[in-house]
């Protein structure tokens, strides 16, 4: 551990944070991947293990660079990134490879990987929105000067993203909501746009069952009916009733690593539902443990907001760490119940290529951040260490 941290910077409990979640990522993954491994690969299961593996320690490479970059980059890199961002969406929307009803991936045939474009375009779009809020401070409260040219890129990417993916584009809109606050735009304005979207939303499902089409809203409604209201025998209910299994019959300290048996039943058990293989292993210790390495995440997140005397870096650290933080609990309030499915991973756990070096990108940044907050305070210290106080020199005559 003392080899890693002198070769990293920024915030220790940070790093501290991401080792323990990646320990239980490949734990998890490895346990969740029995099934998988039988079914697509002969029963070989260290495939998917070291499979995970190597795109963890790809991830640690990109977290280690991504955090060596001055956060002040990260301004310049965000107007390209979003450029890229809305074509890449609309490609996918048309010619993305098609899943669950849904066309959220472009497969790269060079390295046969699929690549889920809405992750690249809310972390573009955090980035940018940081941006536009620490250049628009002096005039923030304007609405044509401030407000519209900040929500127009917003509003763009979400739309983007809904038609594929309407969990993904209501937690990036809300962690955007959340930045705008915390960068002083109007709260007349907020509430205003919240009314809107909500109207929008509404008249939007109500045109789409009236016309009868099929697709993905069919598939929201049905999420949110078998929530509200469940029927034991419903296959709409399937996933939800094994993790709900799982989180059920496990005891208090769980069956034990590779214990697993709602792995076996579980569609998404090593993704989606990876929590509830968690809590059915490790039991209630497992599971808040995970849990409370993510509220230390969200709470040094804001302890370097509070510490940060520039905008921009307030602003990027609080929304890469919201949106995380937002994801997380998301997914865990979905494998035990409190929620209706969304298909949301739990970042940093969840078996994944591109989710994971994307999460690891937004955490590099946020260290980034944190990086250069130490620097400067390690600067402050060591000049007022050097100062000479008049009263520490003695006068000889």
């Amino acid at each position: 551990m003392n080899w890693l941290f002198k070769y990293t910077y920024g915030d220790r409990v940070i790093w501290l944070v991401i080792i323990l979640l990646s320990m239980f990522s490949i734990l998890a993954v490895y346990s969740s991947t029995g099934t998988l491994a039988y079914k697509m690969q002969g029963g070989n299961t260290e495939y998917y293990l070291f499979k995970h593996g190597a795109i963890v320690f790809v991830g640690f490479i990109i977290l280690l660079g991504s955090h060596l970059i001055k956060y002040t980059y990260y301004s310049r890199i965000a107007q390209i990134a979003l450029f890229i961002s809305i074509p890449l969406l609309l490609f996918t929307l048309i010619w993305g490879s098609h899943y669950n009803q849904a066309n959220r991936w472009i497969t790269l045939p060079v390295i046969n990987m699929s690549f889920q474009t809405s992750d690249f375009a809310k972390l573009a779009l955090i980035m940018y929105l940081a941006r536009s809020l620490s250049r628009r401070q002096e005039n923030i409260k304007d609405f044509k000067g401030a407000f519209v040219p900040i929500i127009i890129p917003v509003l763009i990417i979400c739309a983007l993203i809904l038609p594929a993916n309407l969990s993904t584009a209501a937690l990036l809109f809300m962690t955007c909501l959340l930045v705008m606050f915390i960068g002083r735009v109007s709260m007349k304005y907020i509430l205003l746009l919240i009314a809107a979207g909500v109207i929008c939303f509404m008249f939007f499902i109500s045109i789409s069952l009236l016309t009868k089409k099929t697709g993905r809203i069919t598939t929201w409604v049905a999420r949110i009916e078998n929530f509200m209201h469940p029927v034991e025998d419903d296959d709409g209910n399937y996933q939800a009733q094994h993790a709900k299994i799982a989180v059920a019959a496990n005891g208090v300290l769980g069956k034990g690593p590779g214990n697993s048996t709602q792995r076996n039943f579980l569609p998404e058990a090593y993704s989606d539902y990876i929590y509830a293989i968690i809590i059915e292993e490790y039991g209630f210790p497992g599971g808040a443990a995970v849990l409370i390495l993510y509220l230390i995440l969200f709470h040094r997140t804001i302890r370097i907001v509070k510490k940060s005397p520039r905008a921009f870096a307030s602003l990027l650290a609080v929304g890469c760490g919201f949106m995380l933080v937002f994801q997380a609990m998301v997914n865990m309030a979905v494998a035990v119940n409190l929620f209706p499915v969304t298909g949301q991973p739990l970042p940093f756990v969840s078996m994944g290529g591109t989710s994971i070096w994307f999460t690891s990108i937004s955490l590099g940044i946020i260290l980034s951040v944190s990086r250069d907050l130490e620097q400067e305070e390690n600067k402050i210290s060591k000049d007022n260490s050097n100062q000479i106080h008049p009263e520490s020199l003695e006068v000889s005559y």
